[in-house]
């Protein structure tokens, strides 16, 4: 006889959550990305497309690009300050996906 858990232990919005966050994860240099800017975020410096085209060589395209999956699954967040727009890592969103990952070890 098979024991099966709780399925509850895990509601939609924690699968969906997870699945956003982690798909935009997928990729070496999203992550890369995404630790740049959360280690210059914790530094109090503002990060810009321009900061990450110099930071990794890639094109601006190749860049944008890779930033729209992160800002699409809401773990980095951007605003508009005349020409640039700076990104910020969404610390309370990466909190609720770091727990919901735990989760799966439950």
């Amino acid at each position: 006889m098979r024991i099966r858990k709780d399925k509850d232990i895990y509601n939609e919005e924690e699968i969906l959550l997870i699945a956003k966050a982690s798909d935009a994860l997928a990729h070496p240099l999203r992550v890369e990305l995404f630790r740049y800017i959360y280690t210059e975020n914790i530094a109090r410096r503002q990060v810009c497309n321009k900061d990450l085209v110099a930071e990794f060589g890639y094109s601006q395209s190749t860049v944008s690009q890779h930033m729209k999956k992160l800002l699409i699954s809401g773990l980095v967040e951007a605003k508009k300050q005349e020409s640039f727009t700076y990104y910020y890592v969404n610390l309370g969103l990466l909190g609720r996906y770091l727990n919901s990952v735990k989760k799966l070890n439950t």
